[in-house]
């Protein structure tokens, strides 16, 4: 028999939220697409990302055991998202405690459903459990911080044969409200998950976030991209890597270039027209997904 621990004294038992199945849209939270908040890195991070600009403060601190959450295991927090932001959309109860199955985490972010893939989500949740944050967005001025991990718990449902049947988590208020915030809140293209490095992952989530739908685009300069990544790559390789993803036309609805402005070296991304978005989609899914850290 499953039996949920108790709450602590004096605090109201969460309610638990049943993810749904089915097919629903892919949503991303734009705070999280914009700013440094995970390793790009498939090998293990034990460095913290220390990320100041303007009143905007991230620390991004990994234990030694499990390093820090990448841009892969975020794929299980787009889930939750998409599966809350669905749920609120038509008139469902929603709750930081969350009821799924390990198969609806997996085939929804595109992965294999064998034994091995359930291995490396377990994996994933607990680096994202153990990953540290304290940030100042969302905490009206940039002294305050608020503290937390992506997942303040998580646990399985194990049947009488030792099968694995569920996973629980419960995320923290900081996500929940974020999620709850229609602003803040975009839809995805499916084919991020057929995306394989970490640095165009990345990239397209902050194109996606900046560039949106506007005809005429959005540009970047490459040094200011350069400190938003948090990557430890030395800026020589991190722009060698993002001029190979340009030539490629990697990233799924969106067309890169490379310009200069004032002498500075530019990143400039502007959406596909719909036709060629869905030629550039159809080739995303044919590309197997690589397995993460």
């Amino acid at each position: 028999m499953w039996c949920l621990q108790s709450s602590p004294p004096g605090e109201p038992a969460l309610e638990r939220f049943v993810a749904s199945g089915g097919n629903i849209a892919v949503r991303d939270m734009q705070e999280l697409m914009a700013w440094p908040f995970f390793s790009l890195a498939k090998s293990r991070r034990v460095r913290a990302i220390d990320f100041r600009m303007g009143e905007t403060a991230i620390l991004v601190e990994p234990t030694l055991e499990h390093g820090m959450a990448t841009i892969w295991d975020a794929d299980v927090l787009i889930w939750v998202v998409s599966q809350l932001v669905e749920a609120r959309d038509t008139g469902r109860a929603t709750s930081r405690l969350i009821l799924a199955t390990p198969h609806e985490i997996l085939t929804f972010t595109r992965r294999g459903t064998g034994k091995a893939s359930y291995m490396r989500l377990r994996a994933a949740l607990d680096r994202l459990q153990s990953t540290s944050i304290a940030t100042s967005i969302r905490q009206c001025g940039a002294r305050r911080r608020h503290r937390f991990s992506w997942i303040n718990e998580w646990r399985e449902i194990i049947a009488p044969g030792g099968r694995a049947v569920g996973i629980e988590l419960i995320i923290p208020d900081w996500l929940y409200a974020g999620v709850l915030d229609r602003a803040l809140v975009l839809t995805i293209d499916p084919g991020y998950f057929a995306l394989t490095g970490g640095l165009e992952r990345w990239l397209y989530r902050i194109v996606r976030k900046h560039g949106g739908r506007q005809a005429a685009g959005w540009s970047f300069d490459l040094a200011h991209l350069y400190r938003k990544s948090g990557a430890l790559s030395p800026f020589k390789r991190f722009a060698f890597e993002v001029r190979a993803i340009v030539r490629r036309q990697a990233l799924p609805g969106y067309r890169l270039q490379i310009g200069s402005r004032r002498g500075a070296t530019v990143l400039q991304f502007a959406p596909l027209p719909p036709d060629l978005a869905d030629l550039a989609m159809r080739r995303l899914s044919r590309t197997p997904v690589e397995k993460s850290a």
